[in-house]
This record gives structure tokens, C-alpha cells and sequence, in this order.
């Protein structure tokens, strides 16, 4: 157990849109420490954005974000010998945090040529409703709701 809670690193906002939560996006999309890549590739998805949709991108990666961020998930907890799936309810930093690494995953895995274009590929099907990473959090909306009945386990 640690003694104490470890301070919140504050970060920077990014150049282009003012925002810290852009900044926390790259930071996770970010491979071995190559930060101006990361960006790069970041502002790239949001310039194929604006050329494809004619939108603000900031508007349409925001508007992804909220619709892949999720609310309730489930949680393993051993009572007496069983393991039960028990749904909790997400922390707002967690959400965040939960909701652009499953952004990230999914644009990795999908095909396409180059991080940039497969990122602004699934921001604009998030934005829609649409994309493994909004099937991903009603997957788990699913499970969560599933396993309502061990939510008096809850701690």
C-alpha cells in the first residue's frame, strides 16, 4: 500500500487547438517517447477530417470521444470461492482515459494506409455512432447490464 496519493501531473494544451485533453490523446498514442510524431499524426487525422467532412475535426473528435466513453463497467470480485462480474460505475478520469486508449486500439487495428488515415477513419465513424470502439463500449453496457444482479456485492 502506498503511503500517499501521487499528485495529478498537470499538462500542457496542444499548439493547435488550446486543449489539455488533446495533449492526454497524443500522450497515449505516443510510441517510445516520440512525441512530435505522435502529434504529427494526430493534426494529419484531423486536417483528412476537416477535407473528407467539412466540419471543425476538433467538433467531430470530441463528438467521438463522448460516444465511445463509457459509463458502467464490470469489475472481478472473489466472494467465497466464486469470481463474480460485478458492474461499476466509471470514474469521470477513467472514462476519458478508457474511452482514447479504445480509440487508439481500434485505429491501430484497422486497415487502412498509414496511422493517420486509419485514426481519422475511426473518429468519423465514432462521431456517426458507428466502429469497433463504439461496438466496444455498448459491449460493455452489455456485460455490465447482464451481471445487474451482483450489483449489491458492490463495495
Amino acid at each position: 500500500m502506498r503511503k500517499r496519493k501521487p499528485k495529478k501531473r498537470v499538462l500542457q494544451p496542444d499548439p493547435r487547438f488550446g486543449d489539455i485533453m488533446v495533449t492526454q490523446f497524443v500522450n497515449n498514442m505516443m510510441w517510445q517517447g516520440k512525441k512530435n510524431v505522435a502529434y504529427k499524426l494526430f493534426y494529419d487525422a484531423m486536417d483528412t477530417i476537416q477535407e473528407k467532412t467539412g466540419e471543425d475535426p476538433h467538433v467531430t473528435w470530441k463528438k467521438a470521444l463522448q460516444n465511445i466513453t463509457p459509463s458502467v463497467e464490470v469489475r472481478s470480485k472473489r466472494i467465497g470461492g466464486a469470481t463474480f462480474q460485478i458492474p461499476i460505475e466509471v470514474r469521470p478520469a477513467r472514462k476519458t482515459s478508457v474511452g482514447m486508449k479504445w480509440l487508439i486500439k481500434y485505429s491501430r487495428a484497422r486497415n487502412g494506409k498509414g496511422m493517420a488515415e486509419k485514426l481519422a477513419n475511426e473518429i468519423m465513424a465514432a462521431a456517426k455512432g458507428e466502429g469497433a470502439a463504439v461496438k466496444k463500449r455498448e459491449d460493455t453496457h452489455k456485460m455490465a447490464e447482464a451481471n445487474r444482479a451482483f450489483a449489491h456485492f458492490r463495495t
